[in-house]
């Protein structure tokens, strides 16, 4: 029931957007916008896992912040504008068009619609979160400090070979090179040539973007704790699993890299959601409920602490995303649909979620046979 308040408002606003989606195309609207709700919840968890890992270093503030300012750029920045913006520059036609478009609903498959012209954006697309998220992977997997091992037969040798400062970006490359040089071909839009040097280009974008958000978000943590030693005291003696109560530019700066994060975890939801209906208003409108709700997720995770209860949730968190920039990737050529994509991410969750918990209960059994022999001696 306690978890069930904490999305309270989620639930009045899932109603209000359910009789919005009745009004404009009855029935058909809102089943439709509650498909594309639960697609969204359920394949959007591991988002909401990895988010909740860098909320915890944010003070209640910038928590607030990322649940409401947040969810606008969410909803209305990912779910209309990202996409609006895309047909635009990918079909080259004017806002006025791409909006008539919009509203025509025309089939995906029929060349010149909005579906269309976004779809064939869709290598770009998931060369850019693909680089994104892969690189977000690699660099907690290569560690050094990471103190939690999940699957160790894998984890511990990469953690050995983080010694290596570049090796992320190294391999991001080579892999974004295969990509494409394997994964292209000729469209009806583009030549052979040109998908690999757009490939190319979108897929060194996102490790750009990477390294310049990430590294301003770190520089501006060391620049925190260096004005504030009480940060680095916090973390030292935190029972609650927060690292830092970052604020000010610090918080700033990370609240940025959880907007950009967020937004590379939607550029598949966006695209796969028009294999489910053409209609641009009904996709917002089902994806921005679903994306509210992730929000809630997120924070419902931080103040519960979960990631501290359930140890290797966050390292599955990060396997489901090093599935979900690979298979993006291969998304360039092959059509794996969203819910391949999603069952991985959530077989990865689960099976983290599992180990977390056999973990705790021989922790359990261990501590209470230690207790029974010490009570045991103090009665000898």
């Amino acid at each position: 029931m306690q978890a069930l308040k904490h999305f309270r408002i989620d639930f009045v606003i899932t109603f209000a957007v359910l009789v919005v989606a009745f009004l404009y195309d009855n029935w058909a609207g809102v089943g439709l916008t509650a498909i594309l709700i639960v697609v969204e919840i359920v394949f959007s968890f591991d988002n909401a896992a990895v988010n909740a890992k860098y909320l915890t270093r944010l003070n209640h503030f910038w928590q607030t912040m990322f649940l409401t300012v947040g969810v606008l750029v969410a909803v209305f920045g990912m779910r209309l504008v990202f996409p609006f913006v895309i047909v635009c520059l990918s079909g080259s036609i004017t806002p006025w068009r791409a909006l008539q478009l919009a509203l025509e609903k025309g089939d995906p498959h029929t060349p010149g619609t909005y579906g269309y012209i976004l779809n064939e954006a869709h290598p770009a697309i998931a060369a850019f979160g693909g680089m994104f998220l892969l690189l977000l992977f690699l660099d907690f997997m290569l560690d050094e400090d990471r103190e939690i091992s999940w699957l160790t037969w894998i984890e511990k040798p990469l953690q050995r070979l983080g010694k290596l400062d570049v090796l992320s970006v190294i391999i991001a490359g080579t892999f974004l090179l295969v990509a494409a040089e394997t994964l292209t071909h000729e469209t009806h839009v583009h030549t052979a040539v040109e998908m690999r040097s757009i490939v190319l280009f979108s897929g060194l974008l996102g490790i750009l973007g990477y390294l310049a958000v990430n590294g301003l978000s770190t520089m501006m943590e060391e620049r925190e704790a260096a004005k504030d030693h009480e940060f680095e005291e916090a973390d030292a003696h935190s029972t609650t699993g927060e690292k830092v109560l970052l604020a000010g530019k610090a918080a700033f700066s990370m609240f940025l890299f959880l907007e950009v994060l967020d937004a590379t975890f939607s550029f598949d939801g966006v695209i796969g959601a028009f294999a489910i209906t053409p209609d641009p208003i009904i996709i917002m409108l089902g994806l921005g409920v679903g994306a509210m709700y992730v929000r809630s997720m997120t924070i419902f995770l931080v103040r519960n602490g979960t990631l501290a209860e359930y140890r290797y949730l966050e390292n599955g968190a990060h396997w489901a995303i090093g599935a979900l920039a690979v298979l993006l990737v291969l998304s360039i050529r092959v059509d794996l649909g969203q819910f391949v994509i999603g069952a991985i991410g959530i077989a990865f969750i689960l099976a983290a979620w599992a180990s977390s918990v056999l973990a705790n209960k021989r922790d359990a059994a261990a501590e209470g046979a230690d207790a029974e022999i010490e009570n045991e001696g103090a009665r000898t």
